[in-house]
């Protein structure tokens, strides 16, 4: 064996090393401690979902969920950008959180109770709301889920959009070819190409497909109507109750933040509020952030580098964005909407 490559083997083996240093941190029950000591927050993610995950030709991630790994990171590191975006495909995600692999998935997850139980996961507040869409070609006439009855569909395995199919068709008495795919480039271009008459995914996604997939977007069009419901929740591991406390009120913050009009334009001003309830949020009184093994300033960080809800949302699906999506349900509850962040003193 030469000497470079037995200096590299040594190399190796001492990353080898200290990676399992760190998971046997946070498979003893101590993420936080791990994501300390490691100096970063590896954050599941999808490996390219316009508007919730995408990395650029760079590799620089950006998008909603994204955005919610930077702020997990910034509350425990006061710096958003000290986090490691691992993409993971809809069969690799649970096995990556419950290895070890990841630390939190922001990966397009639905929050259900077999995902709950069965596979050893704990979801944070949803932080996008939606359900089963269709997209389909406008020459082929097809303006209701009816007119599917015996198409061919595509969609990803071991999702709960295909679940969600099933139970639709039958429901209606319909028939339907799935076309199950695992690569989401290839899924869609399955579509593209006419290998399937109709694709199937979160109605949320199906937009930023439309615009950037298609040749001609307006050739395609998307079903009136969301036929299941998604809440999409940041999951962690069980047994954890310290970090799963902490990715539970990073979401809650994001939420009361917009609540309170502490936005990341007016945050350094607003710590001057007299406002009780935006002095405990910014950290410039209590000790929520000791409480929770973070800075006291955890959710001024989050603010201030990454934003509130409204600041995130608006980033990536705002009116603006090439996904403009209405808030619809992903509004304040005070605005109808389901987003209600729990009191923070």
């Amino acid at each position: 064996m030469n000497q470079t490559r037995a200096t590299g083997l040594s190399v190796l083996a001492a990353l080898l090393l200290a990676g399992a240093g760190t998971a046997a941190f946070a498979q003893s029950g101590d993420t936080l401690a791990a994501v300390k000591e490691r100096g970063e927050v590896l954050c599941g993610v999808h490996p390219a979902r316009h508007g919730f995950a995408a990395p650029d030709s760079q590799g620089k991630w950006s998008g909603f969920e994204v955005d919610f790994c930077h702020a997990i990171a910034a509350a425990v590191f006061g710096d958003a950008n000290k986090v490691r975006f691992v993409a993971l495909s809809s069969q690799q995600r649970f096995p990556a959180i419950q290895s070890g692999e990841v630390d939190v998935l922001a990966r397009n997850v639905t929050a259900t109770l077999s995902r709950d139980t069965a596979l050893g996961l704990n979801f944070a507040p949803p932080i996008f709301y939606t359900g089963t869409g269709f997209l389909v070609r406008a020459a082929d006439g097809i303006e209701k889920v009816e007119d599917l009855d015996g198409a061919a569909i595509c969609m990803a395995p071991g999702s709960t959009t295909e679940r969600n199919v099933a139970q639709i068709f039958a429901a209606r008495g319909l028939s339907y070819t799935p076309v199950v795919i695992e690569n989401n480039k290839q899924l869609v271009d399955a579509y593209v190409t006419g290998r399937c008459d109709a694709l199937t995914k979160d109605k949320a996604a199906l937009p930023g497909v439309r615009a950037f997939d298609t040749e001609v977007p307006g050739d395609h069009v998307l079903l009136p109507g969301i036929y299941s419901k998604e809440p999409l929740a940041m999951a962690v591991r069980q047994g954890d109750d310290k970090w799963y406390d902490l990715v539970k009120w990073v979401t809650y913050a994001t939420f009361n933040a917009e609540e309170l009009g502490v936005t990341q334009a007016n945050v350094d001003e607003m710590k001057a509020s007299d406002d009780p309830d935006i002095q405990t949020l910014l950290g410039v009184i209590g000790d929520n952030g000791t409480k929770l093994g973070v800075p006291n300033d955890w959710a001024y960080a989050i603010v201030k580098q990454v934003g509130n809800y409204e600041d995130i949302y608006m980033r990536h699906f705002g009116p603006d964005t090439p996904v403009a999506l209405d808030r619809d349900q992903n509004q304040l509850w005070t605005e109808g909407g389901l987003l209600y962040g729990f009191p923070m003193h």
